[in-house]
């Protein structure tokens, strides 16, 4: 069965069902297994999330600055686009999956070229229509493929955008936990 079917049957991937909540198969844990894969999806998880600026100023660092004739050469396997794309949901997380409607997003391809036999393929899908951050986050990912720029890209980028998502985060949760409301049950008679 092609893994891109369009009929409206599930892609064979070849991989264990997926448990309902988080997406995970069940009894995965990458950080143990050291998949590559998982570990791919974790960093594309991140790169997906960083700020334009963010990526810019990275990328600048580690290639010593903004003029693009020193970073690396790539061609195009799809140019940055725009389209919609829709946005399902599940009640409580569990439920049947519903279209709660589309966003926006750009997506973008690109291979890199002379840096090996097989160069990596870089891809990034960005929420909104910001053709340039979505360009920037293929190439970091086709870096993050390369053991000699994967270092660096990931003190420079990964790290970075990880704290300030923890951050966000904390933030996030100090902000419920001050309107949080405790009950105490009062016993008689006792």
């Amino acid at each position: 069965m092609n893994p891109l079917a369009t009929d409206g049957r599930e892609p064979d991937t070849g991989h264990e069902p997926r448990s309902r909540t988080d997406g995970i198969p069940a009894g995965h844990n990458p950080a143990a297994s050291g998949d590559a894969a998982a570990e791919r999806r974790n960093w594309l998880s991140i790169l997906a999330r960083a700020t334009r600026a963010e990526l810019e100023d990275a990328l600048s660092r580690i290639f010593g600055n903004t003029d693009r004739a020193s970073w690396p050469a790539y061609d195009w396997l799809r140019v940055p686009e725009t389209g919609l794309a829709m946005v399902r949901g599940r009640m409580g997380g569990t439920g049947d999956p519903f279209n709660t409607g589309e966003t926006t997003v750009t997506r973008a391809v690109l291979r890199l070229k002379g840096v090996s036999d097989t160069p990596p393929v870089g891809l990034s899908y960005q929420l909104g229509r910001d053709k340039r951050r979505a360009e920037l986050a293929a190439l970091a990912d086709a870096l993050l493929q390369l053991p000699a720029h994967a270092p660096a890209v990931r003190v420079h980028l990964l790290v970075p955008v990880t704290r300030r998502l923890g951050a966000e985060r904390d933030s996030r949760r100090a902000d419920v936990a001050s309107t949080r409301v405790e009950f105490f049950t009062m016993v008689r008679g006792e």
